[in-house]
């Protein structure tokens, strides 16, 4: 099939679970990729680009109740106790990632940004075609939300550079199962500002 334009209609920017605990040394719980907290400072730039051009952020975060009551199924594999309210790690990094007011913000119980949550809501009242993903992990929350968006026919971009797994083995093999569901879904983050950047100037 041919590729797809980079951007098609209106694009919101996702931004998956980037939380302190990309930012601290201990990461509660759940192991990374090296190189993890590199690609979530990275992805401060396309959070600052996709403001300058005026699409719309969404903040997602993924937290649990301290009874462990909505944990579900999220404890039986290689994850530990992880994102639960309370804890350092857990809130949202807005400062590091630039949020600005009129940024939007939802949080999750499962890995999937769509799974119980509102976001499929939102995201029709800002008729948005194409989502640009963004954060962690990549073999996990990001895929996931990934393959949910791709079955409910939006655009998904996942920018290459600003996405960290749980190994690099993995991170890798995710980034080729969404290119395999969306040709041309995988960018770097010099690719998404670049466009991103071509918008803003356009509407200037």
């Amino acid at each position: 099939m041919p590729v797809q334009p980079t951007i098609v209609g209106n694009a919101v920017l996702v931004v998956i679970d980037i939380q302190k605990s990309a930012f601290m040394d201990d990461k509660a719980g759940i192991p990374i990729m090296p190189g993890y907290r590199a690609n979530m400072e990275r992805a401060r730039g396309v959070v600052d680009a996709a403001h300058g051009a005026g699409i719309p952020v969404v903040f997602i975060q993924e937290i649990h109740r301290r009874d462990m009551v909505d944990y579900g199924r999220e404890l039986d594999g290689t994850e530990d106790v992880h994102c639960m309210e309370g804890e350092p790690g857990t809130p949202p990094a807005f400062e590091e990632m630039g949020r600005l007011p009129g940024d939007y913000f939802i949080h999750k119980r499962r890995y999937s940004a769509f799974f119980g949550t509102e976001l499929e809501i939102l995201l029709k009242g800002l008729k948005a075609q194409t989502l640009i993903l963004i954060g962690g992990l990549t073999d996990v929350c990001v895929h996931y939300t990934f393959a949910d968006g791709h079955q409910n026919d939006y655009y998904c971009r996942v920018i290459a550079d600003c996405v960290g797994g749980s190994s690099l083995a993995a991170h890798e093999a995710s980034l080729r199962a969404m290119e395999y569901l969306q040709t041309g879904a995988v960018l770097t983050a010099d690719q998404i500002m670049a466009e991103l950047g071509g918008r803003s100037a356009a509407a200037a």
